[in-house]
């Protein structure tokens, strides 16, 4: 009864209640169930009832009729529907009626794997005349058990990269395997998205072609979180025709989804208490009265200093009025180290596999997790769960609420906002998420790039034979043609055939752009070495630079090395009172233009670029109160992403009105004929390094000048008076590097309008996009360095990108319209971070932000 206890203690706060903007309560529903159908194998029968199970959910029924007229099907169930026993059912009915028959289970992780067999390892006590072999085939099975489990596995579980690298591949050492394999699993369907769904789509045109060779043609079956297009998802990606079953019959408990906005710490500037703060004590609160709560976060440094502040910190609790008893607190986290966990990607397996039965059994009371743990691994009934932020879809948001109540049981979730423009829109539009239809997965399996390397896997696999497509592309012998002129394949006899080294499936990644990860050592005082875990390559230069502290477990580790090319970060555990942040540069190079219009003075534009990024300087920030103690370098080489990107030039026919209204202040300015020799000065003064961070020049790019009280406030104006003068003396020069540069006049950029601007198009393009905020990066440029214009850009977070930026070039009149909307709907009078992003206090005092850019926006509308 703890979850009763804790709703209603938190219904007759008024403090917690003045934050909430909707408390939805979604009613209880009964099961709508048939029963086990007549033709069931009477093993099967007697397991299912010996475990309980004497009738079938409706979307359970409907998959046994389906797999037995022989298609394929998706299922499109909430969590924890029974979506499994969906595809188990007809498939361990087919197994025990034939005992050639075969099935392989794919899951985008290890862990789902290790799951799912444990269930189909006790099934299969209960059939002894007809054994399953269920056996897990992945990075980790050791050399030793792969040759037996070819031989004898029935069930074989793997997932994507296996089957892409070590599986397909050597296809004739599976020949048994694949001339019986009767039926596909795809769990997870809608974790195949974007880059990596794009590929795994060539990985099943490939395993659909090795089927073939091999004399099999295996029904497909497919299990999925709701998603707003999942009958043309699930043909794409798997090529075939496929029945929707998306008429839920489980039962659900009474679920209360709650909609809560961090109070206003300054109205006047927007300011809000941190999202991280509030979800802390929301879930102290619940777990002090006995709820098991999971805490879900966007990024892994949030998991982190959640689980840090949660492990023992004496000021745990909620805004004014809202403090929990501490005593109360410690009673209900025992032994907090193994009550309090954090689960993330970067664990280890085995730290992974003790959390999940952790959760279980009950001895975790809280666990704080990014959305690894969104997915259908089995940890038991919690529940509340607490979202520190819009997890960035509305399928997240359900799947991360789908993750309590998990029995028939009250639940409790959640959403926390973040004050930033997309959580604002979300925490006061609560409808977005409570009625609208969750986003749509987008796949590019024609993409050049990845069918390109996929045909050369298949090229190795089996010779393409004269006239067959790959898939559905139609200019297969195109790519055959490219791939010869690389010296990859050989046209003989009219059929192409292999001529590369090695297997070229081993250098492609279906997950990121580089294939590998850096391992995190700790280095204990006797000098032995320990890997506590790794990280995505791209991911290094933000997280694992020479000084930065690397969190584990709520652990602080101090980075003492990486080495780039090696793959290795060396640790030290240190007790430590603030945290790092590292900051990336970032410029966009446009490689071609595919479409381009002109409209009311704004150019759009899309096509193929270079986003270039280079990590370069971390700052040092304190525990809770997030003040900037200190500044570090950081020496990493840069990284490219070749990418596909929409983007926004202003001209000077749009800007001319506002420069004359006083409404544009971005234009570059003329500093006066002194400037050249001042500007020298100042950096000979600084001794050629940044006065933030002390980096030093470098030998081919001068830093910058700055002036402290901003060119324009002295008003110089060329032949009329001589103010530069003043505006130009050393005291208010500082140099100052590239990225110290950007951040100091981020607000400037605000302040006239184009920052604004580029806020609110990365705050409402993922909404009409339909995509996570994550997927899509957004710069802004005075000056774009091929225009001179004023321009901002969208970029695709993945390589070759997979239709993003075409799809806004399309929308772009109902994206500016939005961003007006959000910006005229905003209740601040000067611009906040909920409409056109921070504003410092004396940029307040100085212009007014939200009226620059409402007319920037106003013009680019028409």
């Amino acid at each position: 009864m703890s979850i009763h206890v804790a709703l209603d203690d938190l219904r007759r706060d008024p403090g917690f209640l003045r934050n909430v903007t909707t408390w939805q309560c979604l009613p209880s529903r009964p099961a709508r169930s048939q029963s086990l159908p007549a033709n069931l194998h009477p093993s099967l029968r007697f397991w299912l009832q010996q475990s309980g199970i004497e009738n079938l959910y409706l979307h359970q029924a409907m998959a046994w009729q389906t797999a037995a007229r022989g298609e394929n099907f998706v299922v499109v169930t909430p969590t924890a529907s029974g979506k499994t026993l969906c595809y188990n059912l007809p498939i361990l009915d087919s197994l025990l009626r034939d005992s050639d028959a075969r099935a392989l289970y794919l899951f985008p992780t290890k862990a789902l794997a290790q799951d799912q067999l444990a269930a189909l390892r006790l099934a299969d006590g209960h059939f002894t005349q007809h054994p399953l072999c269920p056996a897990t085939y992945d990075g980790d099975t050791t050399r030793g058990d792969r040759s037996r489990i070819r031989q004898s596995a029935r069930i074989l579980l793997s997932n994507p990269d296996m089957l892409h690298t070590g599986i397909l591949p050597h296809h004739p050492r599976w020949a048994e395997f694949f001339a019986h394999l009767r039926f596909v699993v795809l769990d997870e369907l809608h974790v195949y998205r974007g880059v990596f769904g794009s590929h795994f789509a060539n990985v099943m045109r490939r395993l659909r072609r090795i089927c073939n060779f091999h004399g099999s043609d295996p029904q497909f079956f497919c299990a999925s979180a709701t998603i707003a297009n999942p009958l043309e998802f699930s043909r794409r990606l798997i090529g075939e025709p496929v029945t929707l079953i998306d008429e839920d019959g489980s039962p659900k408990g009474e679920r209360h989804m709650v909609f809560y906005n961090p109070p206003l710490v300054d109205p006047e500037l927007g300011l809000r208490r941190s999202s991280t703060l509030e979800a802390e004590g929301i879930a102290a609160r619940l777990v002090t009265a006995g709820v098991q709560t999971i805490v879900f976060a966007r990024a892994r440094l949030t998991v982190e200093m959640l689980l840090t502040y949660l492990r023992g910190n004496q000021n745990v609790g909620m805004s004014e009025g809202q403090n929990i008893r501490m005593s109360e607190y410690r009673n209900a986290t025992k032994s907090r180290g193994q009550a309090i966990r954090g689960y993330r990607g970067g664990y280890l397996p085995n730290e992974r596999r003790e959390i999940e039965r952790g959760l279980r059994d009950g001895s975790v009371r809280v666990v704080v997790a990014t959305n690894a743990l969104e997915l259908g691994v089995n940890i038991g009934g919690l529940d509340a769960a607490v979202l520190t932020g819009f997890p960035g879809t509305i399928a997240s948001t359900w799947q991360q609420a789908g993750r309590a109540g998990r029995r028939t049981d009250t639940s409790l979730a959640i959403l926390v906002a973040t004050a930033g423009a997309l959580d604002q829109y979300i925490i006061n539009h609560p409808e977005y998420v409570l009625d609208r239809s969750p986003e749509h997965a987008l796949i590019n399996p024609d993409n050049l790039i990845i069918l390109s390397s996929h045909m050369a896997c298949a090229a190795f696999e089996l010779p393409f034979r004269a006239g067959q497509c790959f898939g559905d592309v139609s200019f297969t012998e195109e790519v055959l043609t490219y791939l010869e002129e690389m010296g990859e394949v050989q046209l003989h006899g009219g059929d192409w055939y292999w001529m590369g080294e090695g297997y070229p499936a081993a250098a492609i990644s279906l997950r990121t752009a580089s294939p590998d990860n850096v391992a995190i050592q700790v280095v204990s005082p006797d000098d032995t070495v320990k890997v506590i875990g790794e990280l995505e390559r791209e991911a290094a230069p933000l997280l694992l630079y020479e000084g930065a502290i690397y969190l584990h477990e709520g652990q602080s580790y101090q980075v003492r090395q990486l080495d780039w090319d090696g793959g290795s970060a060396w640790v030290s555990p240190v007790n430590t009172d603030f945290y790092t942040r590292a900051s990336s540069d970032q410029r966009v190079q446009v490689l071609d233009v595919v479409e381009e219009r002109s409209q009311n003075g704004v150019i759009w534009a899309h096509g193929p670029v270079n986003v270039v990024s280079q990590s370069t300087v971390f700052r040092k920030f304190k525990k809770r109160t997030h003040e900037t103690l200190g500044y570090g370098q950081i020496d990493l080489p840069e990284q490219v992403l070749e990418t596909d990107a929409c983007w926004i030039v202003l001209t000077d026919e749009l800007l001319d009105p506002l420069r004359e209204a006083g409404l544009w202040r971005s234009d570059p300015n003329d500093y006066g004929p002194n400037w050249a020799q001042q500007r020298n000065d100042a950096r000979a003064r600084d001794g050629y390094c940044c006065m933030v961070c002390g980096t030093p020049e470098a030998n081919n790019r001068q830093h910058d000048v700055h002036h402290k009280k901003p060119f324009r406030a002295f008003g110089y104006v060329p032949g009329s008076n001589e103010n530069y003068r003043e505006a130009n003396q050393l005291e208010n020069l500082a140099t100052l590097c590239r990225r110290c540069h950007q951040q100091v006049e981020r607000g400037q950029r605000v302040r006239t309008g184009l920052g604004g601007l580029a806020h609110l198009v990365a705050s409402v393009a993922p909404l009409h996009l339909m995509c996570d905020p994550r997927d899509i990066g957004v710069i802004s440029e005075i000056q774009d360095s091929d225009s001179r214009l004023p321009t901002t850009t969208v970029y695709e977070k993945v390589p070759a990108g997979i239709g993003f930026s075409q799809h806004l070039f399309d929308l772009h009149d109902v994206l500016l319209v939005a961003a007006r909307d959000l910006l005229r709907g905003c209740p601040c009078q000067a611009g906040c971070p909920a409409c056109v992003g921070p504003i410092p206090e004396d940029t307040q005092r100085d212009l007014n932000a939200k009226a620059l850019t409402l007319a920037l926006v106003n013009a680019c509308c028409g």
